[in-house]
């Protein structure tokens, strides 16, 4: 019973390698094993790891459109309601609702909504602010922002079992492999 606490308390196991050539193939092994919650860890970019961890492309870019086009209807809608509707004031014989003198508070509103749906849905997407997870937990990692590579499979995938998987990280020829405590 002991063994089964223990078992369901890890939040994953953590493989240290040295270079990145070394987590990129162990990612991919990883990967053809079948894990699925796997994450990794680099002191630098390194966009070969994403590929090799499968992670698929952001959803940030059809936040930002969908927020351009809001910007942007936005505009238009308010200066038509303002000048046609609201307020109609006649200047110089000019239709009421003239697309043209609309383009600059338009452009602007999709800018400014564009802007706002980047930040906000990276922000969310993150998952942030997060001030607190348990990769933090293991002494080593405070050398991934210096010069280690950290793989991560967490015990929330299917396929994890802490024995087996411990035995497959430790094939994949790390520096070490770690408990990662919740």
């Amino acid at each position: 019973m002991q063994a089964k606490t223990q078992q369901t308390e890890l939040f994953g196991l953590m493989a240290e390698f040295k270079d990145a050539e070394s987590i990129i193939a162990a990612a991919e092994k990883v990967r053809r094993q079948g894990y699925r919650k796997v994450e990794g860890y680099s002191p630098m970019p390194v966009e070969e790891l994403d590929h090799a961890l499968g992670h698929s492309k952001s959803h940030v870019p059809k936040l930002v459109f969908l927020g351009g086009l809001l910007g942007c209807a936005t505009g238009i809608g308010m200066q038509y309601w303002i000048s046609a509707v609201d307020y109609p004031l006649n200047v110089g014989g000019r239709p009421l609702a003239s697309w043209v003198s609309f383009i600059p508070v338009t452009f602007e509103l999709t800018i400014l909504f564009a802007a706002f749906a980047a930040v906000i849905g990276m922000i969310a997407l993150n998952g942030l602010p997060s001030p607190y997870h348990p990769v933090f937990n293991v002494r080593r990692f405070q050398y991934a922002s210096r010069d280690r590579f950290f793989l991560v499979v967490e015990s929330a995938d299917a396929r994890f079992d802490r024995v087996e998987t411990r035995r497959f990280l430790e094939t994949l020829n790390p520096t070490g492999v770690h408990d990662v405590e919740p």
